[in-house]
């Protein structure tokens, strides 16, 4: 293999401009032009979050390489006046060697060892193999239906891109090849956080992560030695840091050009795994409160990322979540720079197991109050709290409501199909859809510290969602006699509980809110 597409150079990354513009550029001019980019511009989750990664990998080494050390007043001075391009450009001019996607000795994130392994230099996969988005072996359908044995070619961009999201975010499970299994990415099954400025420039300097303590080093894999079989073989290894998980090998992979610089085909085996440290956590990875203890936050089905938004926000018991750390960092850099808010993106890939479930990527307005604060973060967690308790008290009416119309109506099934009827039809929905559109100005009145005005637009706010929900229930019960007999017995037990939310007269501070609204 002749070494071919230079990182550096070619252009790979898609990038939105200022003006709305969308372009592909190479490492150098994206750095040089960082701060007339908006944002990334991958649209697929798992590689957007991944190219983040990579950037900030490379923007901390040349850092390190430049300075050794930096502090929180130095990361203002760049969001203000832009990245040291010099230093960034000498550190990839250094590695240069180190950037071709295409190379015999050491491929940009690949393994150049299997193209010379017994287990792997006479067996070709599909390019689809590191697809996230593409059906490849037993794997279901979620985005294509590309076939294993005739897969169309790709450019090597598009190959780049969707293998670094795929080292990321590959679930754990058979391999095969080295091994018979292999640990999962660093991120599988995660809704992973990056903070976001008005520029690619005071993005990466909102989630730059600390400078290496003195002594350890934190190496990327394109500074690492090329690894060999019995790496590839060897017991999972903890990270040094978030350099080396940014760009973990968590799959051996060698991409496989043809005549016009295509990919088809790609030697695939087990990777460098990665042990999993619960004392240096993911960067990127929040937790919230599980069944049994703290777990990563990921996407559930119909289920809005906002009701897990206290996972992104700092708990100081740690026992109802565990913020990301770039979060911290970012609010760091905005207690000195005075901003008010913080956009926030949270993308990701959710799966079980080795099953691909679905991906989503959310961009969330933060006030940094609610980052800063804990007091502020505490009270915003009870207020989700509360919507969490009453849809529960109102689901839990709802189904009794349903189960009364069933033949029997006090019979185990009755129950568990007044359940799914509940579940499948479209009150959960319109009870989180109202509240939500509240969500933004309920944030704001609580970084604003007006806790008065809080209860009541909240309060206001989950009654109308309430009502929205039973409606909608009741609409699909009929008006059948047995119909109305249940809706008659069971809304008493409603205004019982909606009863609280009811103001007896408007207070000055719910009837600006009203007037607002």
């Amino acid at each position: 293999m002749s070494k071919s597409f230079n990182l550096l150079d070619q252009p790979w990354l898609p990038v939105r401009l200022h003006d709305g513009r969308v372009c592909d550029l190479g490492l150098l001019e994206l750095f040089e032009r960082a701060s007339e980019i908006g944002a990334l511009a991958e649209t697929a989750p798992p590689g957007l979050i991944a190219q983040y990664r990579l950037l900030l990998a490379i923007v901390h080494r040349a850092l390190s390489r430049a300075q050794g050390r930096w502090t929180d007043a130095d990361r203002a001075r760049w969001y203000r006046q832009g990245l040291p391009v010099e230093a960034v450009r000498d550190y990839l001019e250094h590695w240069r060697e180190r950037f071709w996607l295409f190379h015999p000795e050491q491929p940009f994130m690949q393994v150049a060892a299997l193209a010379e392994a017994a287990e792997t230099r006479d067996r070709h996969k599909p390019w689809s193999q590191i697809s996230l988005a593409s059906a490849n072996g037993n794997a279901p359908v979620v985005f294509d239906h590309s076939c294993d044995l005739a897969p169309r070619p790709i450019a090597p961009a598009d190959a780049l891109r969707t293998l670094l999201g795929f080292l990321q975010f590959t679930p754990g499970g058979l391999v095969k090849v080295l091994r018979d299994a292999d640990k999962a990415g660093a991120l599988a099954n995660t809704a992973a956080v990056m903070p976001l400025g008005e520029s690619l420039a005071q993005s990466l300097c909102l989630a730059l992560h600390p400078p290496t303590q003195a002594g350890h080093e934190d190496l990327p894999s394109w500074e690492r030695d090329p690894p060999g079989l019995a790496q590839l073989r060897g017991e999972p290894t903890p990270a040094s840091g978030p350099n080396d998980r940014y760009s973990r090998l968590s799959r051996a992979v060698l991409l496989l050009p043809d005549e016009q610089g295509k990919v088809q085909w790609i030697r695939f085996a087990a990777g460098i795994a990665l042990a999993e440290d619960a004392q240096a956590p993911d960067p990127m990875a929040g937790y919230r409160a599980g069944s049994h203890g703290l777990v990563r936050l990921s996407f559930a089905e119909g289920r809005a990322l906002w009701r897990d938004l206290p996972a992104l926000l700092p708990d100081a018991g740690g026992q109802a979540s565990q913020s990301a750390a770039v979060l911290v960092w970012a609010a760091n850099l905005q207690f000195l720079l005075g901003n008010s808010e913080q956009p926030v993106l949270v993308a990701g890939l959710a799966s079980d197991q080795a099953k691909l479930l679905r991906w989503r990527a959310e961009r969330i307005g933060l006030p940094a109050a609610l980052l800063a604060s804990m007091d502020c973060a505490n009270d915003l967690r009870r207020q989700l709290q509360r919507a969490e308790e009453l849809f529960g008290d109102v689901r839990r009416l709802a189904i009794g409501m349903l189960a009364e119309t069933l033949p029997d109506s006090v019979g185990r099934d009755s129950w568990a199909r007044a359940r799914s009827l509940f579940d499948a039809g479209p009150a959960a929905t319109l009870y989180f859809a109202t509240a939500e559109r509240a969500l933004g100005r309920l944030m704001t009145l609580l970084g604003g510290g007006e806790p008065d005005r809080v209860e009541a637009w909240w309060s206001r706010t989950l009654l109308a969602a309430a009502q929205v929900a039973w409606q909608a229930v009741c609409d699909g019960l009929g008006r059948s006699p047995g119909a109305l007999r249940a809706e008659a017995r069971a809304y008493p037990r409603l205004l019982a509980r909606l009863s609280p939310l009811c103001p007896a007269r408007s207070t000055p501070a719910v009837a600006d809110e009203e007037a607002r609204a």
